[in-house]
């Protein structure tokens, strides 16, 4: 499989004729970023890359030619930028199964350190569309528990879990924002998620979201609706997670 693709898939397979026209025409910060791409296999996860004085001597191209490059490689999660280290070889993206589990648990199974920390908690008002999805009504409390995912001590998701008050009147106090919400339910509400159904569309973040994961703004984003039944298929909760593209992908089995 050729190296030199920019934005091929960490776990698919390149473009199409590499991503070139038919025509063999391609702009020139596409050229640019197959060449920068080339030069990352013989670098490892977390190694420099030339600056761009280096990179312009070597390539022979522009800056602004070299930065558009650079900046499609950023998005494309082959490189990562981060303040007092410049560019760097980004690690590859951390893949987990589309499985109704918590976040916690599948990151344990990838041998990974799973971590939250806690962003939000509070009760709120539920507007109708919320509340037809926890079968509440329109206006009954709900809680909203907003936590940061982190991966090896890197944010990669920011996650909001609505539960109806009614259900889960102590679930503030219950639950440590830090560890498995699945856990509590079974341990403090004898509750198991048996369904769900998962909604998947690309998104870009807002600042504050950018801000929490430490990103750009035009990075592009995974965003996932999650809604969880029981065993007597009455709703639990409603989950709006947002992950980051460059860090981030999803597999799932398919079965005829």
């Amino acid at each position: 499989m050729p190296s030199d693709i920019p934005w091929r898939g960490r776990t698919g397979l390149p473009p199409v004729n590499n991503g070139v026209p038919e025509h063999g025409r391609v702009p020139k910060y596409f050229a640019v970023a197959r060449q920068v791409s080339a030069m990352l296999a013989d670098l490892r996860p977390g190694d420099p890359v030339p600056t761009e004085r280096e990179l312009v001597e070597q390539l022979g191209c522009a800056r602004e030619t070299l930065r558009r490059a650079l900046d499609e490689l950023v998005l494309a999660g082959r490189l990562h930028r981060t303040r007092g280290r410049g560019t760097t070889v980004a690690e590859p993206k951390l893949i987990l199964p589309l499985v109704l589990r918590s976040y916690t648990e599948s990151l344990a199974d990838a041998g990974m350190s799973p971590q939250r920390r806690p962003v939000r908690g509070e009760v709120i008002a539920a507007g109708p569309v919320l509340a037809g999805k926890l079968g509440i009504a329109n206006g009954d409390k709900v809680v909203h528990l907003e936590r940061l995912l982190i991966a090896e001590n890197e944010p990669i998701g920011l996650e909001s879990t609505y539960v109806s008050l009614a259900r889960f009147p102590t679930i503030l106090e219950d639950f440590d924002p830090t560890t498995s919400l699945y856990r509590t339910y079974v341990t403090a509400y004898g509750i198991r998620l048996t369904t769900g159904q998962e909604i998947i569309e690309t998104v870009l973040a807002s600042p504050r979201e950018a801000q929490l994961l430490g990103t750009n703004p035009a990075l592009p984003m995974l965003l996932m609706h999650r809604d969880t039944w029981d065993e007597a298929g009455e709703p639990v909760e409603h989950v709006r997670a947002l992950w980051r593209g460059d860090r981030y992908a999803v597999t799932t089995a398919l079965r005829g």
